[in-house]
């Protein structure tokens, strides 16, 4: 516990640089010195593990995330165990910023950080509480042949969440027509942008040509509604929704309909969290991808806990105040 305590405060207090600084003469933290002796430190963060290397070389044969994949499980469990999600729930992907060799490390060219490790996460709209996440490691022999990744990974990570009348925001990654037909047997509705690549949609969604600024077509498909909106000259937005029985269209200037008033509002979940997390992040440098797996984990349990200690005690204090008496 004092090895993770040190770990916290120097996320709010010395954040930049290597983490043996705090020792030194010129970056001293006398709390961490007064915790742990830097050797004893150093001596833990090289023999750190997290699961039996003995038999890791028989897991790893069909589990890419054996070396870390017991606690995270666990962490998994606990995350949806300690809170129950309000009406709606965001789900989009996060990528740990990270260079660590591993078969899983991701490059994404739009990303702040263009390389790390992608989870897939669902989180509570209004708390940003993670309720659940999944590591991306590539090809999933379990999916089933032609079910499509975006749906299998909604599917699994609302599985606890399901038959309770929650409503997901997605983005374009994820929406689909067929994802919404699954997501309304469950008794959970769908809304999000749509790609436009998709064969599914219309001809009459693709053309952008001729369309009037700030109009809005609205096509239905039984109960999924298909919103499409002109922003600009040139461009459309495809908004999907089976949350909405009725579109309407806004009073302002722009003329925007509920849908993509709904979807701008509800979108924020996991960015917001992201950067939350970020702000105090534990994160140092590493070269074995279990130990950064293990610094996000401790990031996104550090956030949680802190909405859940808001929650139960009424605190109206800062996180960084939070973390202080955490660690």
């Amino acid at each position: 516990m004092a090895f993770i305590s040190i770990l916290f405060v120097r996320a709010i207090m010395c954040p930049v640089g290597a983490i043996v600084d705090c020792w030194s003469e010129s970056f001293l933290v006398p709390l961490i010195k007064e915790t742990m002796p830097r050797d004893r430190f150093i001596s833990i963060m090289q023999h750190l593990r997290f699961d039996d290397r003995d038999t890791r070389a028989e897991r790893v044969k069909t589990d890419k995330f054996a070396a870390i994949s017991d606690i995270w499980t666990r962490f998994n469990e606990n995350c949806a165990k300690s809170f129950t999600p309000g009406e709606h729930m965001t789900i989009d992907e996060q990528l740990f910023p990270t260079k660590v060799r591993c078969p899983f490390t991701q490059y994404i060219a739009t990303k702040p950080d263009k390389f790390g490790i992608k989870f897939w996460m669902a989180t509570d709209l209004d708390t940003k509480y993670v309720c659940s996440a999944s590591p991306y490691l590539g090809k999933d022999p379990s999916r089933q042949k032609g079910e499509r990744l975006a749906e299998n990974v909604v599917m699994k990570l609302m599985e606890p969440f399901l038959d309770d009348g929650r409503n997901i925001t997605t983005d374009n990654f994820f929406t689909s027509l067929s994802l919404s037909h699954r997501l309304l047997q469950r008794k959970t509705t769908l809304l999000g942008t749509v790609n436009k690549v998709r064969r599914e949609l219309p001809q009459l969604a693709k053309d952008t040509a001729k369309r009037e600024v700030f109009s809005t077509s609205v096509l239905r498909s039984g109960s999924v509604s298909l919103t499409i909106y002109a922003p600009k000259k040139n461009k459309t937005v495809c908004v999907l929704s089976s949350m909405h029985q009725d579109v309407t269209i806004g009073d302002g200037r722009k003329r925007k309909p509920n849908t993509i008033t709904d979807y701008n509002h509800m979108k924020c979940g996991v960015d917001v969290l992201d950067q939350m997390a970020r702000m105090y992040s534990v994160r140092s440098a590493t070269r074995r991808w279990p130990v950064a797996v293990f610094y996000n984990m401790l990031d996104l349990a550090a956030v949680n806990a802190y909405i859940l200690y808001k929650a139960c005690t009424g605190w109206t204090g800062k996180r960084r105040l939070f973390l202080r008496l955490l660690a």
